[in-house]
């Protein structure tokens, strides 16, 4: 990771972190044990990576960051409510998550599940109300649209069906690809997409551009994921390794080998450099990012 990158990784971390605590509910407000269980979530560490892509393209797009905390903390409210669900033992039934007991092993089912409603919820509220969003009515009803596309069937929602539906089965590249340009893709584009929308009368080209460019590190972050669950260990990953592989998911290593993976990812990552050709040294940070991501060890 360049210098540039981690610190301003680490400026996006804290800032975002100072942000998410403002916006959640205090733990003593009623009902107690449902905002205690939203903030053990939430503020139980993660790498923050789809906020810092929104401050990431707005320092590319010349945004100031505090008009960028609502977006970063709305994508991250639905990101962390994702997970807490995704966790479930109705669905992948894991126990471990950031390296702490999952939300329903830490509260109970039925909390862990009012939980990632409430967040889910709160992450809409963000949109429609934050002050810090300095943009047109028209542009924030933009923001909450494509975050709840990407957040419902047509999206992560609809992805983590396909994953469900897609165990002990084989599927083929393009129906791999498919399954997580929704499950994770959807959300990893709509933080960098909502950065556009707080930026007044950008180019549609380059809108489209960053868009393309997020497009690729989505599917670059889920092969490398992939790959992750294959060579890291628990204490690393901070969530059960080998997961995927033991309930027989359709994964990139099982598609591809290892060595494939790791090609894929590598061709995910020049195509994202290539969409940011319009751009020049404002953008590094953003090339800087496809490089950590297909480089990251958790």
């Amino acid at each position: 990771m360049s210098n540039a990158l981690k610190e301003y990784l680490n400026f996006c971390q804290n800032r975002v972190e100072n942000a998410l605590e403002d916006r959640l509910p205090g733990e003593q407000l009623l009902p107690q044990k449902l905002h205690q269980a939203m903030r053990y979530s939430v503020l139980n560490g993660g790498k923050r990576m789809r906020p810092m892509l929104t401050y990431c393209t707005g320092k590319t797009l010349g945004i100031a960051p505090e008009l960028l905390d609502g977006p970063a903390c709305a994508v991250e409210f639905i990101h962390v409510y994702s997970l807490i669900h995704d966790d479930l033992p109705a669905m992948d039934d894991d126990d471990l998550r950031r390296g702490k007991a999952t939300c329903h092993v830490a509260f109970d089912e039925a909390t862990a599940i009012l939980a990632g409603d409430a967040l889910q919820a709160l992450a809409f509220e963000t949109l429609a109300h934050d002050p810090s969003i300095e943009t047109t009515a028209e542009n924030r009803l933009k923001m909450i649209i494509a975050l709840a596309k990407a957040s419902g069937s047509q999206g992560m929602v609809g992805g983590q069906a396909i994953d469900l539906q897609s165990v002990g089965t084989k599927l083929n590249l393009p129906e791999l690809e498919n399954m997580h340009i929704h499950k994770t893709g959807a959300l990893i584009r709509a933080s960098v997409n909502m950065a556009t929308l707080v930026k007044a009368g950008l180019d549609p080209v380059a809108a489209i551009k960053l868009d393309h460019y997020a497009k690729c590190i989505g599917l670059s972050f889920q092969v490398k994921d992939d790959i992750l669950d294959e060579e890291s260990d628990t204490a690393t990953l901070g969530k059960t390794q080998g997961k995927d592989k033991n309930n027989d998911k359709p994964t990139y290593p099982a598609l591809l080998g290892l060595s494939g993976a790791k090609q894929k990812a590598q061709e995910l990552h020049e195509k994202a450099l290539d969409s940011l050709s319009i751009f020049g040294k404002e953008a590094d940070l953003l090339r800087d990012l496809s490089l950590y991501i297909i480089q990251r060890t958790h």
